[in-house]
């Protein structure tokens, strides 16, 4: 039997090389704008909502719980509910309820 070995020369070596990092960059940035681009956004909105918070809004929590905020700390909220009050943390504060 006769063995033959394939060779390739320099310039299909650096085509190859090239072509792998034209993917590798299209992958990124399917990466980014499906993934990263808006977990941020979503990040940055619910910061915003955060630092908005204020007296007398009405809120829903992560758990459902919707609420009156009676006050307010830096990391704690006390809503007001029907049965009583409830301290909740303040990240746990999904939307404002328009009024």
């Amino acid at each position: 039997m006769t063995a033959f070995a394939q060779t390739t020369t320099g310039t299909e070596t650096s085509q190859q090389l090239i072509s792998l990092v034209v993917i590798l960059v299209v992958f990124f940035a399917v990466f980014y704008f499906l993934l990263i681009r808006p977990q941020r956004r979503r990040q940055k909105e619910h910061a915003a909502l955060l630092t908005s918070l204020k007296r007398g809004d009405r809120v829903i929590t992560a758990g459902g719980i919707i609420g009156t905020i009676e006050d307010i700390d830096e990391n704690e909220v006390i809503l007001a509910v029907e049965e009583g009050k409830l301290r909740v943390a303040k990240s746990s504060v999904v939307e404002k309820m328009k009024k």
